[in-house]
């Protein structure tokens, strides 16, 4: 819902779409020929890679390209490796996306069930980081910066989307489970999960302690709980880590405690399917099942220059093949007609200041897109808080011009961080 002043004087406000409280089960949406894992880049390629095409793999298999590499991906089909290539994603991301055709018969893989019967976090971090919702579990192990606090995320970050919701509402068993195997396995016992406002009755078993937060957008993104649930603040550069939080969605956890519960590896997962017509579909799908077959199941075709987006509207990425795969952290597959998406122009800033009134952490808008559309990255981070951002979208949405400002402060911080990299290495 949008709540826009008649006069024209505030911001218009959105705020969160919340789903029935009777929900109808998910759909389940089959991958018909085959999925794709995408296995994060090993910097050593020069090993002798430990999967080959024509490989056999069971669902539930874990599959590494390399004997010791930490990064492996889980076969959520049972068939057989028919390509194995690299992929690059946003910002110069790097993976090798390993295809599966998929075969008649299903085989579950048993690996993980010895692991299920004596948790640990050690084990969980092996078996589970692939897992449906992705749980950054690795970070409970740092100690470097010692978690001391994990935030569940019961709430969808952008709008329109139902996911989270859904789980938060449909496998509190699960999340039960997943809160209890979280304490033991990392002795962390301060957990906050955070629910909508509305929906914050009914926890009291659940393990946690009960956070709800406002309807309206963008509280529910992880620097808005941070300031308003966990009352602080991370300043400009710093992470949750560096503050001792660990963020992880409601699926992520139920993941945690549905694996542990039937000892074997989750494999499907739950995400919102908006369409062009703005309804909103729930669905299950195999981790790695391609856009074209879930856009087939409800009979929605593509034209020239209509866009499908990962994600929510205000901070979701456009991807541009209808092949890209769900993946571990796919909350929502949204797509747009043609007439419907915004476009971005090179008008100049007019200085309306309504990016600046919108700003929700009072970033100076206006002045911080100049530095960044002339490519002066540091001045923008030194001069105009350019980290202090929360990469909310909200400024892009009010900017009268179509200036892309949510893209430029992307790109800025994607470049000051390469720049940090390369200069660590050559040190």
């Amino acid at each position: 819902m949008l709540k826009k002043s008649f006069f024209g004087l505030v911001i218009p406000q959105f705020e969160y779409e919340r789903l029935p409280a009777v929900l109808p089960e998910a759909d389940i949406v089959a991958a018909t020929k085959s999925v794709t894992l995408f296995h994060e880049r090993n910097s050593d390629t020069n090993q002798p890679a430990s999967i080959q095409v024509g490989d056999k793999v069971k669902t539930g298999q874990k599959i590494a390209l390399y004997a010791d590499s930490p990064s492996y991906v889980i076969a959520s089909v049972t068939g057989s490796v028919s390509a194995i290539s690299p992929h690059t994603g946003d910002f110069g991301k790097t993976y090798t996306a390993i295809t599966i055709n998929i075969a008649q018969e299903e085989i579950i893989d048993d690996q993980f069930e010895a692991e299920a019967q004596s948790p640990t976090l050690e084990g969980a971090i092996d078996y589970l980081a692939a897992a449906p919702g992705a749980a950054p579990l690795k970070s409970l192990s740092e100690t470097d910066s010692p978690i001391k606090t994990i935030v569940i995320s019961g709430v969808d970050s952008d709008l329109l989307i139902g996911t989270r919701q859904y789980i938060t509402n449909n496998r509190l068993n699960d999340i039960r489970d997943g809160i209890k195997i979280l304490k033991a396995i990392s002795g962390i016992d301060q957990i906050i999960l955070v629910t909508g406002r509305d929906t914050i009755q009914g926890f009291g078993h659940i393990g946690a302690d009960v956070k709800s937060i406002d309807n309206t957008y963008p509280a529910a993104l992880p620097a808005m709980i941070m300031k308003n649930v966990v009352g602080e603040v991370v300043p400009a550069g710093q992470s949750f880590q560096d503050m001792g939080v660990c963020f992880m969605s409601v699926e992520g956890v139920a993941s945690i405690g549905r694996a542990y519960a039937d000892r074997r590896l989750p494999t499907r997962k739950t995400l919102t399917f908006i369409s062009k017509d703005g309804h909103q579909h729930l669905i299950e799908a195999a981790i790695g099942t391609p856009i074209k077959d879930i856009l087939r199941v409800y009979g929605v075709s593509i034209n020239e220059e209509d866009r499908i987006v990962l994600g929510g509207p205000m901070t979701g990425n456009a991807v541009y093949s209808l092949d890209q795969p769900v993946l571990p952290d796919t909350d929502a597959i949204l797509v747009l007609d043609r007439a419907m998406a915004a476009y971005s122009s090179d008008y100049p800033c007019i200085n309306c200041g309504d990016c600046v009134r919108t700003c929700p952490a009072q970033i100076a808008v206006n002045m911080l897109v100049r530095f960044l559309e002339a490519g002066q990255y540091e001045e923008a981070a030194d001069n105009y808080d350019l980290h202090s951002c929360i990469e909310c979208g909200l400024c892009s949405y009010v900017c009268v011009s179509k200036i892309p400002i949510f893209q430029y402060i992307k790109l800025a911080k994607y470049e000051l961080d390469r720049a940090k990299t390369v200069e660590a290495t050559d040190v």
